[in-house]
């Protein structure tokens, strides 16, 4: 095989996997959407025009790609969302019994990407 192809292919079936990801995303509380879909638009892009147009035009993920890409933002309504699911998560892990240190972990890591997520600029309003 083709190194190219196999490279291709690899990015193809990231994206794949990212798309399945984010679609769960949207109904799951627990799993994140924008991250896979932003990893499944750089994956297609780097594996599939067709592909890379879709996604760019999907009604869910496209306005979150398009805002990442125009303006590095993150729509308010999606920082909310992320915060409420990130402050659930520890919750929810005690709640099940989760062992501390698991915990600790989540809070370390959640707190990390909570940082990420809140100094990112809000997307710009369209005059």
């Amino acid at each position: 095989m083709d190194k190219r192809l196999g490279i291709r292919i690899f990015w193809l079936c990231l994206g794949l996997l990212c798309v399945g990801l984010a679609l769960l995303g949207a109904v799951l509380p627990l799993l994140p959407t924008t991250p896979f879909a932003l990893l499944a638009a750089y994956a297609f892009a780097q594996s599939s025009p067709r592909l890379s147009r879709w996604i760019e035009n999907h009604r869910l993920f496209g306005p979150l790609i398009h805002n990442w890409r125009r303006h590095g933002a993150i729509s308010r309504r999606a920082k909310i969302a992320a915060m409420i699911v990130i402050a659930a998560t520890p919750l929810i892990s005690i709640a099940l019994g989760w062992p501390i240190w698991i915990v600790g972990v989540q809070l370390v890591v959640l707190g990390i990407v909570s940082i990420f997520i809140l100094t990112r600029p809000d997307v710009p309003r369209e005059h």
